[in-house]
């Protein structure tokens, strides 16, 4: 059952992910929460609307007490949980991923979903694991209450921000937040379309950002902000029309933060070595965690960190106690307005030479097996198996993780000048099998 990932569930609609798995899975999350309040919700996917009935009746089938609050982006979600005090909560969505996906994001208890919590969802699914119940639905319309939420945690300024919410759920949610603090917005693409029609609903991707780069420069705008699919992730384009790597955006957000109080900061095994270095300058606990949303999220909660953030747009906050893209947005905007423009900032962090993500898609050998032998190749050298291989020098890094939610691989490396970087390529590249090896050098011309 290839929908069944690291910390989710995510699959083709109509062909891995039926309406018959979809009720699957319901009844086999109902097993797990019978009796008890569970939140409810779901993006704009065409698919959602069905898949969120399916999942409301098989929980209620199953005993649950259902808070159905409709259509809304995932932070809306977790703030849901938050005030309705609810034990789990099941979000239909496939965040970042193209349109014809679709999938669920749990919450099974107060700690994020770990692999062993999907493993136990799968297997109750495979065994058709059912509860007979009676439970009830209610429904809880949250958008309002959320922009009040976070209107009391902001600062109102006069920035004028594009907002790019790419069809998706903050469509008619993060236009109005801004402009009840006094934002002049610039709408882009903040009509609600499951289709996507103007671009894919992943912002880490710099040709995804163009239209919002052309508008930072036609409106003469201090900066543009973009939303994932779902809203729990976001990218950003300077004043200059520039989209901004999320390292970036990590050390200046942990800076702020660092300036109230000492504390921890959590980033990802993906991050330029600039992000712990800056976070070290500043007074502050670095620390690094395995890549991938609930990792992030369990290593954020551990720690208590202030602030923890992750490459693909991911940012957590201690005063909201989870991830959101749009508080994310507003806590750049609030530094922008207070110390200058975001060209500005993101040009006095060192940097160093690195490569985008180089993924490599995979499906010879059990990854497990291969990231083992490349290990044990790799031996000798500075280990850190924290998220996959990753080998590491005073002056750089190379890695290759397995992807959680699609069959490949994904490299990653770093040095302080071009010189190291192809050292410490070719280092890691000789401890691939042959096949990758050949494909990651193709990558790397």
């Amino acid at each position: 059952m290839d929908i069944f990932h690291a910390c989710d569930i995510r699959g083709v609609v109509g062909q891995n992910l039926t309406d018959f798995m979809a009720r699957r899975i319901a009844l086999a999350i109902g097993t797990k929460l019978t009796g008890q309040r569970v939140v409810v919700g779901g993006d704009v996917r065409l698919s959602t609307p069905s898949l969120q009935h399916i999942m409301i009746e098989g929980l209620t089938d199953s005993g649950c007490h259902v808070i159905d609050i409709g259509a809304v982006a995932t932070p809306l979600f977790y703030y849901a949980l938050q005030i309705t005090g609810a034990t789990g909560g099941v979000m239909i969505t496939a965040s970042h991923n193209p349109p014809e996906y679709n999938g669920f994001k749990l919450v099974l208890g107060p700690d994020p979903v770990t692999e062993e919590d999907i493993a136990e969802i799968a297997r109750l699914v495979e065994t058709d694991a059912r509860v007979e119940g009676n439970g009830s639905v209610e429904q809880l319309s949250v958008v309002d209450d959320y922009i009040n939420h976070l209107v009391k945690k902001s600062v109102s300024n006069k920035l004028r921000v594009v907002v790019d919410a790419g069809n998706g759920a903050t469509s008619c949610i993060a236009p109005v937040l801004f402009q009840r603090l006094g934002y002049d917005v610039v709408e882009l693409f903040c009509v609600p379309d499951g289709n996507f029609p103007n671009r894919p609903p992943n912002p880490a991707l710099a040709d995804n950002l163009t239209a919002l780069s052309q508008r930072v420069i036609e409106t003469n705008s201090d900066l543009g902000v973009a939303f994932d699919g779902d809203g729990d992730r976001v990218d950003f384009v300077d004043n200059m029309g520039r989209p901004v790597a999320n390292d970036d955006i990590i050390v200046l957000l942990a800076r702020q933060y660092l300036k109230q109080h000492p504390g921890a900061i959590v980033y990802d095994a993906k991050c330029s070595m600039t992000v712990p270095e800056e976070i070290k300058k500043a007074g502050g606990q670095a620390v690094m965690s395995r890549a991938v949303h609930t990792f992030c999220k369990a290593a954020f909660k551990h720690h208590n960190a202030l602030f923890g953030g992750e490459i693909s747009g991911h940012f957590f906050f201690r005063e909201l106690g989870y991830d959101d893209g749009m508080f994310a947005a507003l806590k750049v905007c609030e530094l922008v307005a207070a110390e200058g423009p975001l060209a500005k900032l993101v040009n006095s962090i060192p940097k160093y030479v690195t490569t985008p993500d180089i993924r490599v898609s995979y499906t010879h050998n059990d990854k497990a097996v291969v990231l083992d032998q490349i290990a044990a190749k790799l031996a000798n050298y500075n280990l850190n198996l924290i998220d996959g291989v990753r080998i590491e020098f005073e002056d750089g890094w190379g890695m290759i993780r397995s992807s959680v939610t699609e069959p490949l691989f994904t490299l990653r490396f770093e040095a302080k000048t071009p010189e190291r970087l192809q050292e410490i390529q070719g280092i890691l590249l000789a401890a691939l099998p042959a096949d990758l090896r050949q494909m990651v050098a193709l990558r790397l011309q």
